[in-house]
């Protein structure tokens, strides 16, 4: 209740502003003029047909490398992140949930998560998190989400079931708990009970502080992060936006309305 109150309290302040934002990968325009706010506490899910761009944003938005803003500008909490590099938003609080983690091999999972957090601190001018706060952090956010002592000892994601990958994405956004986190289909490749548990990880940590977009093909994940607004998005604009109605709307009636103004190659 406390959590939904400051919601209301803070919900002219916009955590992300984006505006007529246009993007490209390989010469190839795949956003073409978004636009889109979320107010501080709020969980925003964007839905799409195939090629809309969902996956593209969530890239943009991170920084990711080999995908050029073109025009148009991206704020968080205030600061213009628009040209930031992907270090420099993680600093200020940014967080994205890869829909296909990397694999990185002779890193294991346990270094690579405290050396994640200390980075982050040492940015902030923070002190790092010594070894016996960060074990007692460890040990109660795997146990919250079902990770073993053998995943956090493998390399990072190597071997790792596609269930596996996407706990250990959650642990990370457990652990880092940015101010604004974007879930880039992280229900993919999940079992009901996997689904169940990564939403409650998820779930865990919002609050009034904190913003979520979650990109999402399907409702089955809406049904446990249950989204304050739904947006629809597709040939690289926000075509519709609706309460969490309009995830069952699309749920029911498909993506028909949408894709048939949709370009022809556009990029996911």
């Amino acid at each position: 209740m406390r959590a939904q109150l400051g919601r209301k309290k803070e919900s002219n302040y916009k955590m992300i502003k984006i505006k007529d934002l246009h993007a490209s990968i390989d010469g190839k325009e795949v956003l073409k003029g978004l636009s889109l706010e979320i107010p501080k506490g709020e969980v925003h899910a964007i839905m799409g047909p195939n090629g809309s761009g969902k996956s593209t944003l969530s890239y943009v938005l991170s920084g990711k490398e080999g995908y050029e803003i073109t025009s148009g500008s991206i704020s968080f909490d205030g600061h213009d992140v628009t040209n930031m590099m992907p270090e420099e938003r993680a600093a200020l609080g940014m967080f994205l949930a890869f829909q296909y983690p990397v694999e990185i091999p002779g890193v294991t999972t346990i270094n690579f998560l405290r050396t994640a957090i200390n980075s982050l601190r040492k940015a902030r001018g923070e002190e790092e998190m010594d070894a016996i706060s960060f074990l007692k952090l460890q040990k109660a956010r795997t146990a919250e989400l079902g990770v073993t002592m053998d995943m956090l000892k493998r390399g990072l994601n190597v071997g790792f079931s596609g269930g596996e990958k996407k706990r250990n994405e959650v642990l990370q956004l457990v652990m880092l708990e940015p101010r604004f986190a974007v879930l880039d289909e992280t229900d993919s490749g999940l079992d009901i009970d996997a689904l169940k548990v990564v939403s409650k990880g998820i779930n865990s940590l919002r609050s009034a502080e904190r913003s979520f977009l979650v990109i999402t093909h399907y409702q089955r994940l809406l049904d446990y992060i249950k989204p304050d607004v739904v947006h629809v998005l597709a040939d690289g604009v926000i075509q519709k936006t609706g309460g969490a109605e309009l995830a069952l709307e699309l749920e029911k009636h498909g993506y028909a309305e949408f894709e048939k103004n949709q370009s022809n190659g556009a990029v996911a």
